[in-house]
């Protein structure tokens, strides 16, 4: 490595990419997202005069944070005029070299989407990342009493909306693998066993694939959509699918019948499925082909 590898920035930048990730996806909420702050927060630090730099982390986390702010201006307008229901890009978690430090699940990412961003910011850097409220007033801008005020009224509001327990890991596999062939099959009565009388789910087509527009509450009605689906392709399960951990939840990635890769992520509760999460938006699932295949 020469001296002008060393000296540019580019090793304590790469030191902080994981942390970087980290902040910049749940801050949006996409990977593609993420990876563009990312790649921004570089240009800006390679002109950074390092020698007035006493903290590299420290200081990419502030650069990242603002860009993440000024980008989710745009995104809040864009999700607005969303198509159906959104959801986070699946982030898939199952390798070592890809698990983030702390919960990147599906129920936290939705309640990060009721704060502000503000809000986001100063609960994910004080209460994820644990930045002072020094650090935190410099990258937002704003005194450090007013980010401590931001970070408890978003730690009210994520509260009221936290995730559940995760399910044990190998009974989430075989959960998983369960309602996957009994949901493609049409097999209403393993279904039955599978879902909690007050399941949940919520899919993601963005315009761009069929799904339902808006959540689907209660096994009935869940069961209803699921039996349908199964009927119109026949009943089969797809040939090309594998189980994975998507957000730290058990998931099926899988080439669905209209040629969509499909992510479908649940959460369980006391042996019960209680939410699936379904994202066929193309969009959001390019990334994930190479996992499936």
């Amino acid at each position: 490595m020469t001296a002008q590898h060393k000296n540019d920035g580019t090793d304590a930048f790469l030191t902080a990419r994981p942390r970087l990730f980290a902040a910049a996806y749940r801050m949006l909420g996409t990977v593609s997202d993420a990876e563009d702050i990312l790649q921004d927060a570089f240009l800006r630090w390679q002109t950074a005069d390092k020698a007035e730099v006493r903290d590299p982390t420290g200081y990419l986390m502030r650069i990242t944070t603002r860009l993440c702010l000024d980008q989710l201006k745009s995104a809040r307008v864009r999700r607005e005029t969303y198509p159906g229901e959104w959801l986070p890009e699946p982030l898939l978690t199952e390798d070592a070299t890809e698990q983030l430090d702390h919960d990147v699940s599906v129920a936290l990412l939705l309640a990060l989407e009721a704060l502000s961003p503000l809000e986001r910011a100063a609960f994910l850097l004080h209460d994820i990342f644990d930045s002072s409220y020094d650090d935190i007033s410099s990258a937002l801008n704003r005194s450090p009493e007013a980010c401590r005020q931001l970070a408890a009224r978003a730690r009210r509001k994520v509260q009221k909306l936290r995730p559940r327990a995760p399910a044990d890991p190998d009974q989430g596999r075989d959960l998983t693998e369960a309602f996957f062939r009994a949901s493609r099959t049409g097999d209403t009565a393993a279904l039955t066993q599978l879902l909690a009388q007050d399941v949940q789910l919520i899919s993601d087509g963005g315009g761009k694939a069929v799904a339902a527009l808006n959540p689907i509450y209660g096994r009935d009605k869940v069961l209803r959509l699921l039996e349908g689906i199964a009927r119109k392709f026949g009943n089969t399960v797809p040939t090309r699918w594998r189980f994975c951990r998507l957000n730290g939840l058990p998931a099926i990635l899988n080439l669905a019948e209209d040629g969509i890769l499909q992510a479908t992520s649940l959460e369980i509760a006391v042996g019960r499925i209680t939410r699936i999460y379904v994202t066929r938006n193309p969009d959001k699932t390019r990334h994930l082909a190479d996992a499936l295949s």
